[in-house]
C-alpha cells in the first residue's frame, strides 16, 4: 500500500493496544481508506497500519480525532522512503530536557525574568536573535566555570541516545544544531555520539562572560541552511532527513525535511508541522522510520 499510519506511544507507560488500532482502522475506512494488514513495530508501544485510497493529509485529522482522548501519538506518510540518512536534531527541551541558557540564568539568579523571554521566543511571540542577546547580555560577569555546573545538571531526553546509536548503527549522519551554546552542544555531541554540533559561541574573557554572543548568530535560517548542507554532503536533500526540535526557530527546518517532527512543542509548532509527538519520547523517531524493537535494541547492545 501507498501510504502508512504509525500510532506510537510514551515506552515506559506501554499503553498502545489493540482497541486503539481498532479505532484508528475504523476512522481510515469512514475517511475512504483501505487498510493492510496491522504490523506491530514494537509490542504496546509501536505500530503500522498501511492504507490506500486517501492521503495522509485526509488520513491524519480524521485519526487524530478519533484517538483524541488516548495518549497516543499519530503521524501518516509515504510508505516508501521512510527510513532517512541523517538525523538534524535541536537540543534545548529536544535532546536534552532543559533550556540550557535558562540553566546559565539561574546561576545569576535571574532564571524566571530570563525563562519568560525564552518561552515567548520557543513560541514565536519574539525574534530569536533578538532575544538571543537581550538575554545574553544579562548574564555579564557570569564565571565560565558556570557552564560545567550546568553540564553536571544537564538530563538526556529519555530515547535520544537510542535515536542516535540506531540512526548511526543504520549509517545516518547525525548533526545536533542548537540555538545554544557551543561548549555545551560538544559536551552532548560527545556524550551521544553525534557526528557533529554546531551552535553558537558566547563571549568569554577574563574568564568570565562578557554578554556578547559572537556573531553571526544561529537561529532559524541557520537551522534549515545546516539540514541543506549536511544532506547535500551526502549527496542526498532536505527530503532524506528526519529532524526534531520543539520551538518556533525550528519549524524552517521541520517543515523542510522528510520527516519533521515537532516533540513535545509549542502550540504553533505543533499545529504547522507535519508530524508531532506529543506523548512518547525520542525513539518515536524511530518507528516513525520503519525501525522495530528489534532494531533498537540491537544498536545498544
Amino acid at each position: 500500500m501507498q501510504h502508512v499510519l504509525t500510532l506510537t506511544t510514551d515506552p515506559v507507560a506501554r499503553a498502545l493496544g489493540a482497541d486503539h488500532v481498532a479505532i484508528a482502522a475504523a476512522a481510515l475506512r469512514r475517511a475512504g481508506a483501505s487498510v493492510g494488514e496491522t504490523d506491530w513495530l514494537a509490542p504496546d508501544i509501536a505500530v503500522d497500519l498501511p492504507f490506500d485510497g486517501i492521503v495522509p493529509s485526509t488520513a491524519l485529522p480524521r485519526v487524530r480525532d478519533a484517538l483524541a482522548d488516548r495518549p497516543v501519538d499519530v503521524n501518516a506518510q509515504a510508505a516508501a522512503g521512510r527510513r532517512k540518512q541523517a538525523l538534524i536534531a535541536d537540543m534545548d527541551s529536544t535532546i536534552i530536557t532543559s533550556e540550557s541558557l535558562d540553566e546559565l540564568a539561574e546561576y545569576a539568579g535571574l532564571k524566571d525574568v530570563i525563562a519568560a523571554i525564552t518561552a515567548r521566543a520557543m513560541r514565536g511571540e519574539l525574534e530569536f536573535e533578538a532575544a538571543l542577546t537581550e538575554r545574553v547580555a544579562m548574564l555579564k560577569g557570569l564565571p565560565e566555570s558556570t557552564i560545567d555546573g550546568v553540564l553536571a545538571r544537564i538530563e538526556i531526553t529519555a530515547g535520544a541516545a537510542a535515536l542516535v546509536a540506531t540512526m548511526k548503527a543504520n549509517g545516518a549522519y547525525c548533526a545536533l544544531v542548537s540555538g545554544g551554546f557551543t561548549p555545551i552542544t560538544g559536551a552532548i555531541r560527545r556524550r551521544l555520539g553525534f557526528d557533529e554540533d554546531r551552535a553558537n559561541r558566547l563571549e568569554i574573557a577574563d574568564g568570565a562572560l562578557t554578554g556578547q554572543v559572537v556573531h553571526p548568530i544561529l537561529g532559524r535560517d541557520a537551522k534549515l541552511a545546516a539540514l541543506h548542507e549536511v544532506t547535500a554532503r551526502r549527496g542526498a536533500g532536505p527530503r532524506d532527513a528526519v529532524a526534531v526540535g520543539d520551538g518556533a526557530n525550528d519549524l524552517a527546518m521541520l517543515q523542510a525535511a522528510g520527516i519533521g517532527v515537532a516533540f513535545h512543542a509549542k502550540p504553533a509548532v505543533r499545529e504547522a508541522a507535519a508530524f508531532r509527538i506529543d506523548h512518547g519520547d525520542l525513539t518515536g523517531l524511530l518507528y516513525l522510520q520503519g525501525y522495530r524493537a528489534a532494531d533498537i535494541e540491537a544498536a545498544l547492545a
